[in-house]
């Protein structure tokens, strides 16, 4: 398994943060690394993610939720689990704030030979943190 992990501490409720996250045609307001979205991030959903690690590369991805909009994954990778990567996103109402928790595990038995290839995640984790953070802090 590979995994690359960011959080951060929002002065914003959970509901704030969690429509930040959400809204696809937004998301390259703040998030510096995506460069589109396709499709709409709601529960059993398909959408496509552009980011410029991978050199804008498309990523398609499942999307399931919590019905309580406090957690969701966004899946994808090979068929047959050959490699696979969940993303999981959990928000946790914290002093009268939010505290995000983004992680991403990378499973399968191409993991080796496909590892070797990945960049490291952990700078993009944290620019994607920070500019929830600071959407989220900012919207009205």
């Amino acid at each position: 398994m590979k995994r690359f992990a960011a959080d951060i501490q929002i002065d914003a409720e959970p509901d704030a943060v969690w429509e930040v996250i959400t809204d696809a045609g937004r998301y390259t307001e703040w998030d510096s690394g995506v460069t589109r979205v396709d499709g709409e991030i709601r529960d059993g959903e398909k959408i496509v993610v552009r980011a410029e690690v991978g050199g804008d590369r498309a990523f398609p991805v499942r999307v399931e939720q919590a019905p309580t909009h406090r957690s969701m994954t966004w899946t994808g990778g090979m068929p047959f689990g050959l490699f696979r990567g969940v993303r999981t996103f959990t928000l946790t109402g914290q002093g009268g704030g939010t505290h995000l928790d983004l992680h991403e595990e990378f499973t399968g038995p191409l993991l080796g030979l496909i590892g070797r290839s990945m960049p490291d995640l952990g700078p993009s984790f944290t620019r994607y943190v920070r500019g929830v953070k600071a959407e989220a802090e900012r919207r009205p």
